[in-house]
This record gives structure tokens, sequence and C-alpha cells, in this order.
């Protein structure tokens, strides 16, 4: 929103708490606080597990009880079976009023029958809900359908991957960031015959690496190329990929231990200056930095932009964008009215923005062109965790404000931007908005395995290319067929 519809709304609401009122139960559901707070009933949410935290103990808990006036008994799921634990916590009806579950657990508990149907409480209570989030983000969280779960909208699209190399083994090397398949090859030779060590390093978990497989028309699990849903197996662009990687691992270009290292494994050779160049997301440069500094004073990393193809051609992948949670009310709640009321509380934009990002002059402050950023350590200390309290955003204002988040270390922001030059060539996953489905919960993360384990074996010569077209059937047999099926049929009413 405008900064003065912002303010208007903060001025509102602050002047109505300050009188001893109540907002319009039309705007948010519910009273924000006073006289109505000691009838309020006490609600129990359930969350993914953090590491080392206590929402009970956070600044934003009781900023939340103070906005809103519930009181809220928080509790996380285990790092270890999280979806054990809460098969075992529905099934014995514990009456949790709200529940923050990823696209797989919402899926199978509204399959099942144990969440409440949202529909008509957020036609009665949740009004702000319905309009702060984008109707496709609503159609995707459909199951038979009904509403089952609030979206909560990723915050926003991005470029997050790019190949990295130390700037000074370039400049020792007299060469340049390339920019062409051609040119990456012969840098990957040029390093291998002038420093003797490994051109390429990655994990046993990073089979396809866009910016290199953006060369051969790769750039994402499924793409639109012919106006309905392919998976990437069936492009040919693939083979050509696998192909070219193999090249590489048969002429000693990438790293032989590639099958088995763990992405710790992977960093640590490149951050020793055993490994050249690897794959890294924009969160991570600070560390690499760190490391390659104990052996190579004052490092910069120097960023590899997705690859052009024999056509002058390339393409990466546009990550984010879609669904990250799903905020459901299960049926065992007794307070499931209450709930929606306090949900939409929560979403009314400036009190959104403050469990978001703080106050303006404390946790975060502006600059001349408006571009937020955190005050810190301010904003690590009261704020650091309010993506665990989100059940739904302003979507389109949470689009700037999660840059607040980004800009906490310098950077990973300055990385941050250095991937979005390569947005105008990248593209979407075009199933990024496809509703929870049972047949793609069942059977993607299999597959998925499935399919980069394959790669992997195809770039180490384990596997023959020669028997790529076998692989791709055998794919679809074991439910890449239903799945790409189920998709397609989505997709292609999703564009009436």
């Amino acid at each position: 929103m405008k900064k003065l519809a912002t303010g208007i709304m903060s001025l509102t609401l602050a002047l109505s708490l300050l009188a001893g009122c109540s907002p319009s139960k039309t705007e948010t559901g519910g009273a924000a606080s006073g006289g109505e707070s000691a009838q309020k009933p006490e609600l129990r949410m359930l969350g993914f597990q953090k590491s080392n935290f206590d929402p009970n103990t956070d600044p934003v808990a009781k900023f939340l009880e103070e906005k809103t006036g519930y009181k809220v008994k928080y509790e996380t799921l285990p790092v270890e079976n999280p979806d054990d634990k809460l098969n075992l916590l529905i099934a014995n009806k514990e009456p949790y009023d709200i529940l923050k579950l990823s696209a797989s657990q919402y899926n199978r508990l509204a399959s099942q029958g144990a969440l409440e149907p949202l529909d008509d409480l957020l036609k009665k209570y949740g009004p702000t809900l319905l309009t702060s989030t984008p109707q496709d983000a609503y159609d995707n969280a459909k199951v038979d359908g009904k509403i089952y779960g609030i979206p909560e909208k990723h915050p926003r699209a991005f470029v997050g991957n790019e190949l990295v190399i130390r700037q000074g083994l370039l400049d020792e090397l007299g060469a340049k960031v390339p920019a062409t398949i051609d040119e990456f090859y012969d840098l990957l030779k040029l390093i291998k015959e002038k420093k003797n060590i490994i051109p390429l390093t990655g994990s046993q978990v990073q089979s396809v690496i866009y910016e290199i497989a953006g060369a051969f028309g790769i750039s994402s699990p499924f793409d639109d190329e012919t106006g309905s849903i392919r998976h990437r197996l069936d492009d040919p662009g693939m083979k050509e990929y696998l192909a070219f990687m193999n090249k590489l691992y048969k002429e000693g270009l990438i790293d032989s231990e590639w099958p088995v290292n763990k992405a710790a494994t992977a960093k640590e050779k490149f951050t020793s200056g055993k490994a050249a160049i690897m794959e890294t997301d924009f969160a991570s440069p600070p560390t690499l930095v760190a490391g390659l500094n104990k052996v190579y004073p004052d490092s910069k990393l120097a960023f590899i932009p997705s690859l052009k193809g024999k056509d002058g051609k390339t393409e990466n992948w546009i990550q984010g964008g879609g669904v990250s949670w799903y905020i459901a009310i299960p049926k065992a709640s007794k307070n499931k009215e209450e709930a929606m009321k306090y949900l939409n509380l929560k979403i009314q934009p400036a009190t959104f923005k403050e469990l978001a990002i703080g106050q303006e002059g404390v946790h975060y402050k502006k600059d001349e062109k408006g571009a937020m950023s955190p005050i810190l350590p301010k904003f690590t200390e009261e704020r650091n965790n309010s993506d665990w309290f989100m059940t739904s955003t302003d979507a389109k204002a949470y689009e700037e404000m999660w840059l607040v988040r980004v800009r906490k270390d310098p950077l990973v922001a300055s990385s941050f931007e250095e991937m979005q030059k390569q947005a105008p060539v990248s593209r979407k996953d075009p199933t990024l908005l496809a509703p929870p489905m049972e047949v793609v919960a069942n059977n993607l993360q299999k597959l998925t395995k499935m399919e980069t384990d394959y790669i992997i074996k195809v770039m180490a010569g384990a596997e023959s290319l020669s028997g790529y077209d076998n692989f791709v059937q055998q794919f679809k047999s074991q439910g890449g067929s239903d799945m790409l099926k189920a998709l397609q049929d989505w997709y292609a009413k999703s564009k009436k």
C-alpha cells in the first residue's frame, strides 16, 4: 500500500486503541483490545520448528498479544520426523486452533477431513484476509473446491542462485567472467592446466545447475514450451546438458567426488582453494568470503551469470512467488470463529507491517529513495523470527518489506541484487500456483530423488546416456505420468 494509506491506517488503529474503542468488526473480524480482551479465549498455534527458538518468549509474541488482545500459546513440531508427530496430534484430536502447514501436510490433512472448511468463516470474519492475498493463491489452496487453508504467499519471485569464482583467481589467470558455454569450458580447462585444482565442484543433491543447463534450454523442473505442462526430462535439451556435464567429468573439469559430496564438503573445497567454482544461493556469500579470507585475505567473489548456448540464448529459473505455507483451523478446534478473527486482526496493514519489520526509526530506516533497510542489532533482536508468526501476508506490500531481511548483511544484499540481473532471461515454473494434489504429494519427492540419482550417475559415467529414454519411461511408470496428467488437467483449466 502507499505510504499515505499505511500511515492513515496506523493512525486510525492507534487512535482507536487509545480511545478504548475497537476497530470496526467489518474491517477486522473482531475487537482489537480493550474491554472484550478478558472474554477472548486463549488460542493454540502449532508451527514448524526453528533451531534454538521458543516462540512464546519472542518479542513478536508480546507485540501480537498487545495489538490483538488475544493470548496465544505457541508450539512447534520437532525437527526430526515432524510429519509423524503432526499426524499423531491430529489423530488424537489435539485441540489446536491454528496450524501452519507445508503443502504436503495441508493436502494430506485436508483430504483426511481433519481441517475445517474456511470459506464461510473467511466471508464472515476474514474480509482483510480475502483482499490482502491474490485470488490465484486462494485458488491454489482449494481442495475439492473448498478452501481449507489460508495461503501465505511467498514474498516475491527472484533469481536465487549463481555460479561464483574468486576474483583473485581470475586475475591470476588473466581471465574474464565467461558469458557463453564455450567460454566457460575454456575457463575450466585453463584452471585445470594452470592451477591444478578442481575447476567446478558440487554436491550430491545438485543435479541440474541452471546457470549451465540454461544454455541448453533447461530453466525449471516444469515448463510450458509446447502450451502444456512438460517435465524437463521430456525436453531435448536435457540430454544435451547431461552429455556436456559427462564430458566435463571425463576430462577432469568437475569434481570427481561430486556424487558423494555433501553440501558442506563442496563449500569447504571452494573456500580452501581446492576448487575454483561452485554454485551458491544469495544468502551464502558472507560465509564463503569468511572462509576464503582465511587462505586468501581480502577475497572478493565474481559472479558467473547464466551461460549463453550455441544459439546465443540462455535461461535461468525464477524461484519463489508461489505459496509458502497454508494456515488451517483443525476440526478439533474449540475456537474456530475466534481463531479467524485473530488471523484477520494480524493482517491489518499497520499491524502486519509492524509484525514484519517493526517500527520505522527503531527497527528499520529509509534512504532518500524510500528503500527500507534494518537497524541493527535491534531488527535482529526483535524481528528476526517474525516470519514464523506470519499467518498470511499483506502480499503486495510485503514484496518490499521482505527486502529488509535481505539487507541485514551488505554482502547478502549485493549478491541478491547481482543475481536479479538475470531476471530478464529467467522463467517461472508454470506449476508454481498449482493447488496441492494428492497424486503430486505422493510422487514428487520420490520422483525427484529418482531423477537426481540418475542425473548424477550419468554425469559421473556410472550410467550411459544411451539408456536415457528407458529411464524416462521408468520415471513415468512410477508415478510421473499420473503426476503430469494431474498438473496438465489443472493447467488447462487455469488458462480458461
